[in-house]
């Protein structure tokens, strides 16, 4: 069997390959090999004859055309300039069969110009959903006086049922050309644009037509409009950028892995939580946030585990905080439940959920509960305390008296003011948020009585350090995604505020040093190590 010492070394060493092995295939997507000069089987670029183009996008309410017949011209940019970014916003009629919870296409065409798109034998296109089905967000009324976020409700929208998906208006499409005048070797073209190349023979040479992309990441839920049966118009914004072939590259791997995700069941916001990731930041800051997240999940993976391993092996409350080992299990299992009102995305939910259940285990060992079955019934007790334990109770109690005389009028407050002015969906609604903000805004308050009882105590040798130091190393990765990824203010201010309590915490083990060789006042070692049994000879 491995020791953990063994097992956190295969951890690290998997780790290590897994990003050596990443780092590889990211370097063959966006570097792709060109076609050797002077060799056969080579597929020219047909940009490079500088032809004169046409962007053309129409509307249909059928996923296939054969003809002109049933379309709407929407858009038509005359003298295309594959170099020039523009953005342009139409309104677009909407046919009856789309506001009857119905789906309407966008046809992109880009041919020659002067011609019509289906008389053009060099024209490429691509299709793309203009609308999508979607839960409809649950209204949010003002507890107090009744008044809703709307002036005015629909009388159907009253009726629909909440859980029923509807038909929604993506307001944004985003349209890329591959610019680069790149060679590919016809031998070995890579699949992943190979689908969206369309190639005619020129002579003696075959050459790609323009590589015509359209960007699905950028379809945000932010962006989506509900459509109802009264709506005729909708506006839709058409936004044309260059692409390069690494990037396009890349941005087609991404794409097939949302929708991986929601072939696996994941809703349209669970996507769009993995889509903000690589939206909301640049290339740069992307590569940057890949290699943070894999040194947060090993970090997270080894606190946890040295968290359980401390925990597990405890069986005295000498020198911990018992209020703050209730007080964390309180705060995960309400932002736990805050998440779950709020239908977060499940990337986030799952870990708060295993979160919530591990810091409730500890609590139980704090507490030393058992739970004794009598038939059908539970019966829950309660272990003794020492005298020693009893002293550290004593130091917990007068810290959370000191702290309970800010704590309580600030929370208070905050929910006092939140039901006047903030609108919520619910009393529940209501109830969960303001823990959840008095969970951000004052939480590390609370983090307070185990300082206290250092203090007191003059001694940090009863503290799980070695969890400590990988949360610690966390809190500084959590930081950086303060400023990469979009977030509520509340939860980027709570990055920062675990920074100052953990050097604090630094500053109190720098005061009271720990000689890992002596055995503490408490009768305890800092680390003890498992003893082994004698060999027989």
């Amino acid at each position: 069997m491995l020791s953990r010492s063994s097992f956190t070394s295969l951890v690290v060493g998997v780790f290590a390959v897994y990003v050596a092995h990443t780092c590889w295939v990211m370097y063959g997507i966006v570097r792709t090999r060109p076609c050797p000069a002077g060799g056969a089987g080579c597929v020219w670029p047909y940009l490079a004859r500088r032809p004169k183009l046409q962007l053309s996008v129409y509307t249909t309410t059928r996923s296939n055309i054969g003809a002109e017949s049933n379309v709407d011209l929407v858009l038509n940019v005359e003298d295309f300039d594959i170099e020039s970014k523009f953005e342009r916003t139409v309104n677009v009629s909407v046919p009856k069969k789309t506001r009857n919870n119905g789906t309407l296409y966008a046809y992109i065409f880009l041919h020659h110009a002067g011609i019509l798109p289906w008389h053009d034998s060099k024209q490429v296109h691509i299709v793309s959903p203009l609308t999508t089905y979607m839960v409809p967000k649950p209204e949010e009324i003002n507890l107090l006086t009744g008044e809703s976020t709307t002036q005015q409700i629909e009388a159907e929208k009253q009726t629909s049922a909440l859980d029923e998906p509807v038909s929604h208006w993506r307001s944004r499409l985003t349209l890329n050309v591959m610019v680069e005048d790149f060679v590919f070797d016809g031998s070995s073209l890579p699949a992943d644009v190979h689908r969206y190349m369309k190639m005619v023979q020129l002579g003696k040479t075959v050459h790609y037509l323009p590589i015509l992309f359209i960007d699905q990441l950028s379809n945000r839920v932010k962006d989506l409009m509900v459509i109802n049966r009264s709506t005729t118009e909708l506006p839709l914004t058409v936004s044309y950028d260059k692409i390069s072939l690494g990037k396009l590259r890349f941005w087609i791997h991404m794409q097939d892995a949302v929708y991986s995700l929601q072939q696996f069941g994941f809703s349209e916001k669970d996507a769009d939580e993995v889509k903000g990731i690589f939206v909301d930041t640049n290339l740069y800051f992307l590569a940057l946030t890949f290699f943070v997240a894999a040194f947060h999940l090993l970090f997270d993976f080894l606190a946890f585990k040295n968290d359980i391993s401390f925990w597990k092996k405890k069986r005295s409350m000498i020198g911990m905080s018992t209020k703050a080992v209730l007080w964390r299990c309180f705060s995960t299992v309400v932002i736990f439940l805050f998440l779950l009102d709020e239908q977060t995305s499940l990337l986030v939910l799952i870990p708060a959920g295993i979160g919530a259940v591990i810091e409730l285990w500890k609590v139980k060992k704090a507490l030393k509960m058992t739970i004794k079955w009598q038939g059908l019934r539970p019966k829950i007790q309660f272990g003794t305390y020492n005298d020693s334990e009893k002293k550290t109770e004593e130091y917990d109690t007068q810290a959370m008296k000191y702290l309970s005389y800010l704590l309580y009028p600030l929370c208070i407050g905050g929910a006092g003011y939140s039901l006047l002015n903030v609108k919520y969906k619910s009393w529940y609604s209501w109830l969960i948020n303001s823990f959840v903000n008095g969970v951000y805004a004052f939480g590390f308050l609370f983090m307070l009585p185990q300082l206290f009882v250092n203090y007191k105590m003059k001694s940090v040798a009863h503290l799980p350090w070695k969890a400590f130091t990988y949360k610690a190393f966390n809190t500084f990765i959590d930081d950086i995604f303060a400023f990469i990824i979009t977030m509520p203010t509340s939860h980027r201010l709570a990055c920062f505020r675990d920074d100052v309590v953990f050097l604090v915490y630094l500053y109190q083990r720098w005061l009271y040093p720990v000689d890992k060789s002596r055995v503490n006042e408490y009768g305890e070692s800092y680390e003890e190590k498992p003893k082994k049994k004698a060999h027989r000879e």
